[in-house]
């Protein structure tokens, strides 16, 4: 199995819960990736600190870029990140990827993996939807990108936050390419 680079986007939308999941679970799965590359708006460092009540972000061991950093590896194509999570994705953030608007580091590196024909998986949290957020998907789903909404699923009977968020993360894993231990319908 080749091994695979992957950008994470963590935004200031709620659910850092799913940031942190997804982080952990990347540690887990290093035999099977090349990079990762990590890039966090200040609004999300916030959220996590409010969320979480710690600034556990900063423990990962991988490289993180601000968010203004255009020399990032993964601003550009040339790079090969083939897959890029944005975690929680908020609606603005969202917004700007769907309209093209390359005006951070998040939305550059966004562009970067539409336009190269590769894996966007935004883990949205919001609700309820308007038409414009709807639309945004839809255009976001058009141009090849992958809504992935933050809906937990139950089936696996999860008994703690980071198992609830894990129903989400690993289908995001799976959608990835990953290859993972977790909880399969019918077996």
């Amino acid at each position: 199995m080749r091994k695979k680079k992957v950008v994470v986007a963590v935004t200031g939308a709620s659910g850092s819960i799913y940031a942190k999941v997804l982080l952990d679970k990347l540690e887990q799965l290093s035999e099977q990736i090349e990079a990762v590359g990590l890039v966090m708006s200040d609004n999300a460092k916030d959220v996590w600190r409010f969320e979480l009540d710690n600034n556990s972000y900063e423990n990962y061991d991988f490289p993180t870029y601000e968010k203004h950093d255009f020399m990032a590896p993964f601003a550009s194509g040339s790079a090969k990140y083939e897959t890029m999570f944005v975690v929680p994705c908020s609606m603005g953030t969202m917004a700007r990827i769907a309209n093209g608007i390359s005006s951070d580091l998040t939305t550059r590196a966004a562009d970067v993996i539409l336009k190269e024909r590769r894996k966007l998986i935004l883990l949205t949290r919001e609700t309820p939807l308007s038409s414009i957020h709807i639309q945004n998907m839809a255009t976001i789903t058009q141009a090849g990108g992958i809504i992935c909404p933050a809906s937990p699923s139950f089936y696996s009977r999860p008994q703690t936050f980071e198992e609830l968020a894990a129903t989400v993360i690993d289908r995001a894993l799976d959608m990835a390419g990953f290859d993972l231990e977790t909880f399969r319908w019918g077996k």
